[in-house]
């Protein structure tokens, strides 16, 4: 008979793996066998294919006088998912001959999708990143479901076909009907009306502190714990940072996309395309899996899907104490390492954090108007949920107040719009880029600057230094603490315009410091 191969791509982790496909048909009694060290849904596969080709009018491989084998190579490599229906349908229908090609097209090619029944293509998790591999393999086309088009196209250097049905497919590789190319130059062309925040900064009454903090935060990327009495605006004032993010550039459309499509996530606003920055928000019964990521074979979790935005965890104590103590890679490092039996993974995980808690397990703890029945043993177990060392990576933390009846039905006109707090952090972004133009775009922001760039990009006169080593002092900040304050007080200097930083820069750095009040 004859024997083909077709190359395919397989999703492990965050990574895209290429995969050969390989059909030999010969000589012997009717068998289908799928081999390559595939799992049930691979396994699965035969039955799809052989329903799919007798709906399309050609032969059924089960219910033919030969022997069929189709290989997953390379053989060592664990294969999980029902990306390879196309190709194994492609590669059987060429090795028996039964549809006209070239050659060159095939080996030029890349095929991946799952077939229904009736052979209609379904969508795919992790279209980019099997479009990057297809582009670093030299690999001219790719082929796969239409709904994943627009995703693929992002990469240039590429031929991408979306196809809706196998037909299509194989009247496009037989030259009797092609599959127009799709071209993307601009992701911005395929942004959707989607699911936006309601809430505007200037809806939000009084607050005053609290908002200026948000900005600071959220212009330099800090992590955020804001804490106060029940009903006080810190959710509001969370969500309402979304709209506060600067929109993606393209580097980080393609790696933030890329997260979100291996690991299935429907992140709105922007259909296939991620082209807001995420904003997250887990409930705080949500198990230490699915917050950090895990599994058999490591799978990415919540931090992952925040990359590059907002992780938002409200009712921050009340997150189990091992989840909470997981953070502590992420909000150091910008990653997670997840080691299991079936493989290692290093998943991105570069956030800004946000957190809301109330003072105590009532929530009554320091409010004048009512009364804490809170217990101190109470006090102490809640206070014990956030260690020191969780304490210590959280750069700014403040207090939302209650407000007074008065000033809730007051109508500000002076009040600032989320489109005023977010021209600011623009501005000061702007003034982080230029600043760390020559650092290869290791430093995004300031959140990003190490000890040592500290010394190059935050520098004090000693004046300043003097007054801020005696505060550290009084306060006994940790080294770590010590440089995360410096990092904010360069933001709060970026938003005022300033070149260097100055005493009153380190002095409000300073009162974003303390813990929960007490």
């Amino acid at each position: 008979m004859s024997f083909v191969g077709i190359k395919s791509g397989l999703i492990v982790g965050l990574k895209a793996y290429l995969v050969k496909v390989e059909c030999d048909i010969g000589r012997g009694m009717n068998a289908f066998s799928l081999i390559g060290l595939g799992d049930k849904a691979i396994d699965e596969s035969k039955d799809r294919v052989c329903s799919s080709l007798r709906n399309a009018g050609y032969t059924n491989p089960q219910q033919t006088n030969h022997r069929t084998t189709v290989s997953l190579a390379p053989g060592d490599l664990r294969k999980e998912g029902t990306n390879f229906d196309l190709p194994i349908a492609l590669a059987y229908l060429i090795a028996n001959k039964e549809i006209e090609y070239r050659e060159k097209d095939i080996e030029e090619s890349m095929f991946v999708g799952e077939l229904s029944l009736k052979g209609n293509l379904g969508k795919l998790k992790g279209a980019l990143a099997i479009a990057e591999l297809a582009e670093k393999n030299g690999i001219k086309n790719l082929f796969l479901p239409k709904q994943n088009g627009e995703e693929a196209a992002l990469i240039k250097n590429l031929n991408v076909y979306g196809a809706e049905t196998l037909v299509e497919v194989i009247d496009h590789i037989s030259g009797k009907r092609k599959i127009e190319k799709l071209n993307v130059t601009n992701p911005k062309n395929f942004q959707k009306d989607g699911e936006m925040s309601i809430i505007d900064m200037k809806d939000i009454k009084g607050q005053t502190a609290a908002k200026r903090a948000l900005l600071i935060a959220t212009a330099g990327g800090h992590n955020i714990v804001m804490y106060g009495p029940p009903g006080t605006g810190k959710t509001m004032l969370a969500r309402a940072s979304r709209d506060l993010l600067p929109d993606l550039d393209y580097k980080n459309i393609l790696e933030v996309t890329r997260i979100h499509s291996i690991a299935g996530s429907n992140e709105a606003g922007s259909g296939n395309l991620i082209l807001k920055a995420p904003f997250r928000s887990p409930h705080h019964t949500s198990s230490y899996v699915s917050l950090v990521g895990g599994g058999s074979i490591p799978k990415p979790g919540e931090v992952t899907l925040a990359h590059g935005g907002v992780l938002f965890l409200d009712e921050f104590p009340e997150f189990e104490l091992k989840t909470i103590e997981a953070l502590r890679e992420p909000l150091e490092e910008g990653h997670v390492s997840i080691s299991r039996a079936k493989g290692t993974e290093r998943f991105p995980a570069k956030f800004m954090l946000i957190g809301a808690m109330n003072p105590c397990p009532c929530g009554n703890r320091g409010n004048k108007d009512k009364k804490c029945i809170c217990t101190a043993n109470d006090i102490s177990r809640y206070e014990r949920k956030l260690s020191g060392p969780i304490l210590d990576r959280i750069d700014i933390w403040v207090n939302v107040s209650n407000i007074s009846y008065e000033e809730l039905g007051l109508k500000d006109d002076k009040a600032e719009s989320s489109e005023l707090f977010k021209n600011k952090i623009l501005k000061a972004r702007e003034k982080m880029q230029e600043r760390f133009k020559n650092t290869n775009g290791k430093i995004e922001m300031n959140r990003d600057m190490s000890s040592k760039d500290i010394e190059s990009f935050a520098n004090l006169d000693d004046a300043t230094r003097k007054e801020l080593n005696i505060y550290a002092t009084k306060l006994h900040l940790s080294p770590r603490a010590y440089h995360r304050l410096l990092r904010v007080a360069r933001t709060i200097a970026d938003l005022e315009y300033k070149e260097n930083i100055e005493l009153p820069h380190i002095l409000e750095a300073l009162q974003y410091r303390p813990k929960v009040n007490g």
